[in-house]
């Protein structure tokens, strides 16, 4: 692909008939690191742990009598693959089982589609992929793993703010720092859903909410919550997938702060079916469990 045409745009933005019949052929792998470059991010050196969750709700296929059986598919790999899948491949890809009739089995073909979409996404991200179909009532009612934040725009003191800037800027963040004065708080937890990003080859927009756990440094320094709102704000206005909304919030954090401990989640709003929950932080103990679990799916959330 040149520069102009780039891989994720094989499909996105572009007119595409449904496949009639199984089509794996169809997936478009993107290589994470062409989305990395920019923000000087080494795939062999990664600042953060993490995985992308992902819910399709759209998952159907026939079992071996004719009769449509149904689930929300629930993906999880991990952020040191080599690839993502373009979505709208994935979408697709999803709906070629439409027709697809499965062998005779007990569970109606649940684990004969699961196996065959594990080992299909698999190969195509370089990574082992873990996949889970749940039935439409099997939603758990975990418990909330972001209950405990605070929503920025609720707080007092961003009552009044003003934004003007809609282009992603990192200044913005260490023009408005403050030291953590409060000496019965070691963790900030901090939660917005005026998360807006747009897609990076269609434009459209992509709703959500933004998750940040942020320990201070022996210095102290963190984010005002007036500075991290705008900051929020400014990302109104950016062409990017998902993902790299996630790990370039993290890293202008990690990056200006130094925080001890950073996690950073992102829980975007379904478009075409499938939403896209990435996760990253400092270490595995901060990364939301039952988030990035593909065998649970927690209570959805808000803007899901």
């Amino acid at each position: 692909m040149t520069e102009s045409q780039p891989i994720e745009a094989t499909l996105l933005g572009k007119r595409t008939e449904y496949p009639k019949q199984y089509a794996p052929e169809i997936l478009v792998a993107v290589p994470r690191r062409l989305n990395r470059e920019i923000y000087s991010i080494d795939d062999n050196n990664l600042p953060f742990v993490g995985a992308d969750a992902w819910h399709a709700y759209e998952l159907s296929w026939l079992n071996h009598r004719g009769v449509p059986s149904t689930g929300v598919l629930k993906i999880v790999y991990p952020c040191n693959s080599e690839c993502i899948v373009e979505s709208k491949s994935l979408k697709l890809y999803l709906n070629s089982f439409n027709m697809h009739r499965t062998q005779p089995s007990e569970d109606n073909g649940y684990k004969e589609i699961s196996e065959t979409i594990a080992q299909d996404l698999s190969k195509v991200m370089g990574k082992e992929v873990s996949v889970h179909i749940h039935s439409n009532t099997a939603y758990n009612n975990a418990d909330n793993p972001f209950s405990e934040y605070q929503l920025l725009e609720d707080m007092p003191e961003c009552q009044d703010i003003e934004a003007n800037i809609y282009t992603e800027d990192p200044s913005i963040l260490s023009a408005d720092t403050r030291i953590a004065l409060d000496g019965n708080k070691s963790k900030y937890n901090f939660a917005s859903h005026l998360l807006r990003s747009n897609c990076k080859i269609t434009h459209q927009p992509d709703w959500g909410s933004i998750f940040i756990s942020f320990t201070p440094n022996a210095e102290g320094l963190i984010p005002s919550p007036q500075a991290l709102l705008k900051y929020i704000i400014s990302l109104r206005g950016e062409n990017h997938f998902h993902e790299e909304i996630c790990e370039m919030v993290y890293v202008r954090l990690q990056r200006i702060f130094k925080p001890a401990d950073l996690a950073v989640t992102c829980i975007y709003t379904r478009r075409g079916g499938i939403d896209i929950c990435p996760s990253r932080a400092s270490s595995p103990a901060l990364l939301p469990e039952q988030l990035l679990r593909s065998e649970t799916i927690i209570q959805k959330l808000a803007r899901q």
